[in-house]
């Protein structure tokens, strides 16, 4: 079976309990409210893992973690690791997500991937793969079956996988205030480098993420 289980916690607004709040020794400021939030959530999460293993599911289960955007203000950019960019964004603070796979006896605990680039159009035909499900032929699929990152080793993706991304090419979308984390409103990425650009073709913008990770140059 599948279950697509999507908390939506860690969106505004964010509404702890007030004994969570003063357990972490808060006052109830939008800061105070998002960690007693994320702490309420981290416990849920937690009910949700201990029931896999006191049922005797967790072998045979596997469970993937991520989420959708970067951070919305107010933030700092503690919170991207100090990442350019954040929620409406293009700059890597915006669309950089934590991925964490779990699945006991089959992913090694504690290892991290940092070579393959991955994203969510590559989670259908991962999981079918894993699961032997076939895919549909005349799907056409922009994703790739990435499993052998999620299980030990390393995938790298062809110029015909590159990653798109489009954002604030309409009027109407919000933006962020700061200057510099308002990116062009177009994306794509070959290995390392990454360009953006305006839908007009103005605005063009060229990193290479393995040496400059924080856009800056």
């Amino acid at each position: 079976c599948y279950v697509n289980l999507w908390p939506d916690d860690v969106h505004d607004p964010h509404v702890p309990s007030p004994k969570t709040v003063e357990k972490l020794g808060g006052k109830p400021g939008p800061r105070q409210k998002t960690v007693a939030t994320i702490e309420e959530y981290d416990a849920a999460l937690g009910k949700l893992l201990d029931s896999l293993r006191s049922e005797g599911l967790e072998e045979n289960t596997l469970v993937v973690f991520t989420g959708d955007n970067g951070p919305q203000p107010p933030y700092d950019h503690a919170r991207t690791l100090g990442l350019r960019g954040q929620k409406w964004s293009l700059y890597e603070g915006g669309i950089r997500e934590p991925f964490i796979v779990k699945w006991k006896g089959r992913v090694q605990a504690g290892r991290v991937e940092e070579k393959t680039v991955s994203c969510s159009v590559d989670l259908l035909p991962t999981l079918c793969s894993i699961a032997g499900a076939p895919l549909p032929q005349a799907a056409g699929l922009d994703g790739m079956d990435v499993s052998k990152a999620w299980l030990g080793g390393t995938v790298t993706r062809g110029p015909d996988k590159a990653l798109l991304w489009e954002y604030g090419r309409h009027n109407g979308y919000l933006y962020p205030k700061a200057p510099q984390d308002k990116s062009p409103n177009c994306a794509i990425r070959e290995g390392n480098w990454k360009l953006l650009a305006n839908a007009d073709g103005s605005g063009v913008e060229l990193y290479d993420l393995a040496a400059d990770p924080k856009e800056t140059t």
